[in-house]
């Protein structure tokens, strides 16, 4: 599932576990402006199921996540 959107900023989080994807991605969504897109890379699959209570507690959307090869695109749009 390709998610045709364009990001304004891209986070690389490949190699680490859980929690620090969701620490990282929280502390990056705080410096956008809302309406703006992240794209957060990385490989831990327990992202996957952390991600989307915590945006929807922070008021953020997850616009849809691609996996391929081990490897979790999550496209979120900061609200």
């Amino acid at each position: 599932m390709a998610i045709d959107v364009k990001p304004d900023v891209t986070l690389d989080l490949k190699g680490l576990s859980c929690p620090m994807p969701t620490i990282k991605i929280k502390g990056q969504l705080k410096k956008m402006k809302s309406g703006q897109i992240l794209l957060a890379i990385g490989t831990d699959p327990g992202t996957k199921n952390d991600l989307p209570g915590t945006l929807k507690k922070l008021g953020d959307e997850l616009l849809g996540i691609d996996e391929e090869n081990g490897v979790f695109k999550f496209y979120i749009k900061k609200g």
